[in-house]
């Protein structure tokens, strides 16, 4: 996943913009992703992943985590809101 990908599919919000507000804003918990934009509040596919950006935003010298292609990121949504399994753990 680039930067300019969408990671929260439900209200938009892209890598980047999470990225960016981590480094800008500091969140004391990942929770705090919500202000980015609503990022993590609709379906929550997105939460684990804003988690792994969350974890190597407060662990010194890490870096991005891999994230799916877009494609198979959306695909992976989509099977999880057809069944309602519970968002993949990270």
């Amino acid at each position: 996943m680039e930067l300019d990908d969408e990671l929260c599919l439900c209200f938009h919000v892209t890598k980047r913009k999470v990225v960016n507000f981590l480094r800008v804003e500091k969140p004391k918990r990942a929770g705090q992703l919500s202000q980015c934009f609503g990022a993590g509040t609709g379906c929550g596919w997105c939460r684990p992943f804003l988690q792994r950006l969350f974890d190597a935003a407060v662990a010194e010298g890490a870096t991005l985590p891999d994230l799916p292609t877009p494609a198979d990121y959306a695909q992976l949504r989509a099977q999880y809101l057809e069944t309602k399994d519970s968002p993949p753990k990270s």
